[in-house]
């Protein structure tokens, strides 16, 4: 396949959020967003590396709407994962801090997983992972993010693009996108998969 033919396909993204939005399209592609709203709830006796992928193929199985010729569907979701406990968007500032506090010297995994589809109905879906690893955050360095940059619609409470990523995080072992919120690495190649 082109570059150029598939760079031509038009991308629905069933999700709000506009750092995935921006990534796909510094990729190169159209994007047209169609948020859905689904609840996002998964089994128990799910593996906890599995609940993005799992979110993601849930999303994408409710959209219901009629995709066109050259077009694909892309749902996402992450997740972040320390100590075995997801952390997903905090409901508020309170939330964000404590979530904050637990990130605080450790290690942690940031997993995105993403389902494509096109009209035919081809399906892939993936998740990807990322562990990062956060400097010792002192209480006003916690307090300063949290009232500054209000991270209340990020996994995590925090933004790597951000103040508190670019003082704070120590090291990244992976993609530094996956974190950012979309895998465009893999999803490029996945993309011209699913085109062809």
């Amino acid at each position: 396949m082109s570059l150029s033919k598939l760079l031509s396909t038009k991308i629905i993204l069933a999700s709000k959020s506009p750092r995935r939005k921006q990534l796909l399209e510094q990729m190169g592609f159209d994007v047209f967003v169609e948020p859905i709203d689904v609840e996002e709830t998964f089994p128990e006796n799910i593996d906890i590396e599995d609940v993005a992928e799992y979110l993601a193929m849930k999303k994408s199985e409710n959209y219901t709407k009629e995709l066109g010729d050259n077009s694909i569907l892309v749902t996402s979701d992450t997740i972040v994962v320390v100590d075995n406990i997801i952390l997903g968007k905090p409901q508020n500032e309170q939330e964000a801090k404590e979530f904050l506090r637990m990130l605080s010297s450790k290690t942690h995994k940031v997993i995105t997983g993403c389902c494509l589809r096109n009209n035919h109905n081809k399906t892939r879906h993936f998740s990807q992972k990322t562990i990062v690893k956060f400097k010792d955050l002192s209480q006003g360095e916690i307090e300063y993010y949290v009232n500054k940059f209000k991270p209340f619609d990020k996994a995590g409470a925090y933004g790597i693009q951000e103040w508190i990523g670019i003082m704070g995080i120590e090291n990244i072992q992976g993609d530094y996108y996956n974190v950012v919120g979309f895998p465009c690495n893999k999803f490029f190649d996945l993309a011209k998969e699913i085109t062809e």
